[in-house]
C-alpha cells in the first residue's frame, strides 16, 4: 500500500518540481497513532524549506494535485502538515486475500536479487568445545538473514570460518587432546587454559605449536586437524538440532600462504612497518580510528615471522569478496572495532569489506544473578544441554495446559524468538520459564495462534478449500461484509507483512518480523474473541481471514526460521 500512495505522492510533488523517488517518499510514510487520522499519512516537514513554505500549506496543496481519491482510497484529508490516507477497507480486504490466495508461501516476497549469489558468514565457533547458548545468538541471527536473501530472491552460500590456527586449539593440542571424544573437549580446554594462565612455560609451549603447524610440522598439523574435526562436526550436530546449516565451511589454515601475499601487497601502500619486537604492523593513524584507538595500529604478524588472525582474516575475507559483492557477515559487538580496522586494510588495498551485523550478548539468569558465559573459565550454559532442558519444560507445560504440539519444536521456536525478537545491538537477558510461557510476548504464544487458527478451519464444514492453506477461497466466492474494527485491524495488519519483511531485508534486522510475528498473533487473537467464525452469517469470509492469517503468519516465521504446529 505504501507503494500505491508514493505513486500518487510522486506526481503531485512533480508538479511542485520535488524530484523524489518512490523509495525516497515511501521511507517517509507513516503509521499514524490512531484510525481517526487514517491508514498511512505522509509528513510535510522537511518539504517546508525546499518550498519556502508552511508544511500544512504544501500538504493542503498536494492533497489537491492529486485529486480525486483512486478506488483504493475511501478518503485522503489533511491535518496540519500531514496528508492522511484512509484505505477502502472492503477493497483492502479483497486485494490481500486474493493475493496471498496466488502467492501462498511466496506472499510478501520480491525477486529483488534476481537469482545472484550472496555470501552470508556467520556463526564461527571455535573448535575447541560444545557451543554455550550465547553462541546460539550469532548463528539463529544469521540463519535468519540467509532466509531473509532467499525470500527476496538472492542466492546466499553461507560459509562458515573455522579457526583451526588458534591458541585455543593449540592449548588442546599441548593437552593431548587429539585421543578425546567431542564431549571431553570442554573440561580438557578449561583444565589447560587455567594452566596456561598460571605458567609462561607452558605458554611459550603452545605459541611453539602454533609455529610448528604455520611452519607445515607433520605431526603438529595431523594434532590440530584431528581436534578441529572432532569439535566441527560435533558443533554442526547441535545446530542441525535447531534448523542450522552451512554450504561452505573455510579453514584458517587455507589461507597461510594467501596471507603473504597480502602482507607483500600492504608493503606497497608505505603503511606497514616493523616494530621493535620485529613485528609487522600496519600504521592507521590517519584512519577514523584515530580517535577510537589510544594506539590505531593492527599487528599483522609474531617477532618470528609468522602471521597473526587479522593477517589470515584479510586473506579470507578478500575471497569472500570476489565470491560475491552481496556479502554479509555476523559478528559480535566486541569486534567492532576490530571489524573497523580490518575494514581500513581492505580500503588501502582498494577493496570494498562486507556489511557487518553487530549482536550483543547473552545473559543467563541463575541462582547467581544474571550472568555471561566464558568458555574459557567454563562458566557455561551449553546449548545442547539448555535445549534439553527447554524441551523438557515444554514437554511438561504442554501436559500441564492438556494441548498437544511437539516439544523439541516448542522449545526451539522459544529460544530462536527470544534472541531474534531483540534488536542485535541488545543484550538479551534470558529466562527460559519465561521464554516458554504460553502467555504474552514469546515464541510459544505465536505458534499457539497458529494452532488456534487452524482448530477453526478443521472443524468448519467449509473448510475443504482452506485447510491446507494451498487454495484459499477467492474473494469472488464469498461477499464481503461490513467490517468490524478487529477485521479491519487483522486485514491491514496481514497487508503490512510485505513491506515489514521489506524492511527487514534492507536494514538486515531480523527483529523486525519477529515483532510484526507477535502483533499479528496478537491482533488475530483479539479478532477471535469478538468474530465468531463458524456458523456465524459472514463465516465464508472470515474463514478466507483466518486462512490469510496462518499463510502471513506461516511465512513470518519461516523468515526467523521457526517452524509452526498444526496442533497444540
Amino acid at each position: 500500500m505504501k507503494d500505491a500512495i508514493a505513486k500518487l505522492l510522486k506526481k503531485a510533488l512533480k508538479q511542485k518540481k520535488v524530484d523524489l523517488s518512490e523509495e525516497e517518499i515511501a521511507s517517509f510514510i507513516e503509521i499514524p497513532p490512531s484510525a481517526e487520522l487514517g491508514d498511512y499519512a505522509f509528513p510535510c516537514f522537511f518539504l517546508a524549506e525546499r518550498l519556502h513554505d508552511e508544511a500544512a500549506q504544501i500538504a493542503i496543496e498536494l492533497r489537491e494535485e492529486i485529486g480525486s481519491p483512486p478506488e483504493m482510497f475511501e478518503d485522503i484529508q489533511t491535518k496540519g502538515p500531514y496528508i492522511n490516507f484512509f484505505i477502502n477497507r472492503k477493497n483492502l480486504a479483497r486485494q490481500t486475500i486474493d493475493k496471498i490466495a496466488k502467492e501462498k508461501d511466496g506472499f510478501g516476497s520480491a525477486g529483488l536479487g534476481k537469482g545472484k549469489k550472496a555470501v552470508v558468514e556467520h556463526t564461527s565457533i571455535n573448535p575447541n568445545a560444545s557451543p554455550h547458548v550465547g553462541r546460539a545468538r550469532n548463528a539463529v541471527i544469521g540463519d535468519s538473514i540467509v532466509n531473509l536473501m532467499k525470500f527476496f530472491g538472492f542466492k546466499p552460500e553461507i560459509h562458515y570460518y573455522v579457526n583451526d590456527v588458534s591458541k585455543q586449539v593449540a592449548m588442546l593440542v599441548v593437552a593431548g587432546a587429539e585421543r578425546l571424544s567431542f564431549d571431553k573437549m570442554l573440561d580438557r580446554y578449561v583444565e589447560i587454559a587455567k594452566k596456561v594462565e598460571k605458567s609462561k612455560t607452558l605458554e611459550k609451549e603452545v605459541f611453539l605449536k602454533l609455529q610448528k603447524f604455520e611452519n607445515g610440522d607433520k605431526e603438529t598439523l595431523k594434532k590440530f586437524e584431528k581436534i578441529t574435526k572432532t569439535c566441527l562436526k560435533g558443533q554442526a550436530e547441535i545446530l542441525r538440532r535447531i534448523g542450522i546449516s552451512y554450504d561452505v565451511f573455510d579453514f584458517e589454515s587455507s589461507y597461510i600462504d594467501e596471507a603473504k601475499g597480502v602482507l607483500e601487497k600492504l608493503q606497497s601502500t608505505g603503511k606497514l612497518k616493523k616494530d621493535k619486537n620485529k613485528r609487522f604492523y600496519l600504521d592507521q593513524s590517519d584512519t577514523q580510528l584515530k580517535g577510537m584507538m589510544k594506539s590505531p595500529v593492527l599487528v599483522l604478524t609474531r617477532s618470528d615471522g609468522t602471521g597473526l588472525y587479522p593477517l589470515r582474516d584479510l586473506a579470507y575475507t578478500i575471497y569472500k569478496m570476489k565470491l560475491s559483492k552481496k556479502n554479509m557477515v555476523v559478528l559480535g559487538e566486541d569486534q567492532k572495532l576490530y571489524f573497523l580496522q580490518l575494514k581500513e586494510a581492505l580500503k588501502l588495498l582498494g577493496l570494498d569489506s562486507p556489511e557487518v551485523i553487530h549482536y550483543s550478548f547473552i545473559l543467563l539468569n541463575t541462582k547467581k544473578g544474571a550472568r555471561k558465559m566464558s568458555t574459557r573459565k567454563g562458566d557455561v550454559v551449553l546449548l545442547e544441554d539448555f535445549l534439553g532442558d527447554l524441551s523438557e519444560k515444554a514437554k511438561k507445560e504442554i501436559k500441564a495446559r492438556k494441548t498437544k504440539g511437539n516439544p523439541e519444536i516448542v522449545a526451539i521456536a522459544a529460544l530462536k524468538y527470544k534472541i531474534l525478537k531483540n534488536s542485535p545491538n541488545k543484550i538479551i537477558n534470558f529466562d527460559a520459564d519465561e521464554a516458554l510461557s504460553f502467555d504474552g510476548d514469546t515464541g510459544p504464544y505465536i505458534l499457539y495462534s497458529y494452532a488456534r487458527a487452524n482448530s477453526i478451519l478443521k472443524k468448519s464444514k467449509k473448510s475443504k478449500p482452506v485447510s491446507k492453506l494451498g487454495i484459499l477461497l477467492k474473494s469472488e466466492e464469498f461477499e464481503i461484509p461490513d467490517l468490524s474494527g478487529k477485521e479491519i485491524e487483522l486485514i491491514k495488519k496481514i497487508s503490512r507483512f510485505p513491506s515489514t519483511a521489506h524492511e527487514a531485508f534492507m536494514t538486515l534486522n531480523p527483529s523486525l518480523v519477529a515483532n510484526y510475528s507477535y502483533k499479528l498473533a496478537q491482533i488475530f487473537n483479539e479478532f477471535y474473541h469478538s468474530c465468531p467464525v463458524l456458523g456465524s452469517h459472514e463465516e465464508p469470509f472470515r474463514l478466507a481471514l483466518v486462512a490469510s492469517f496462518m499463510q502471513t503468519l506461516r511465512n513470518s516465521l519461516a523468515l526467523l526460521g521457526i517452524e509452526t504446529l498444526e496442533e497444540m
